[in-house]
């Protein structure tokens, strides 16, 4: 899967992005490069809280879970 970022110049000398796929990800570097770490540790993040958020949702419940394979 490949994913956008989406970079524009902040204040002060900051670059600014946000993954434009997942608008809820975004961060802030010096460099493009360091931005594209910082958006991808702040993905990481972001996917691990949501995981949490749903599976306090499901607490208790019946369910099944499969993987997905992104390719």
């Amino acid at each position: 899967m490949k994913l956008t970022a989406i970079i524009e110049n902040g204040e002060n000398g900051w670059l600014v992005g946000q993954i434009e796929e997942i608008p809820a990800v975004i961060s802030q570097a010096k460099t493009i490069d360091e931005l594209k770490a910082n958006l991808l540790d702040a993905l990481y993040l972001y996917l691990e809280t949501q995981k949490e958020l749903t599976d306090l949702e499901y607490t208790g419940k019946i369910i099944i879970r499969e993987d997905l394979i992104l390719a």
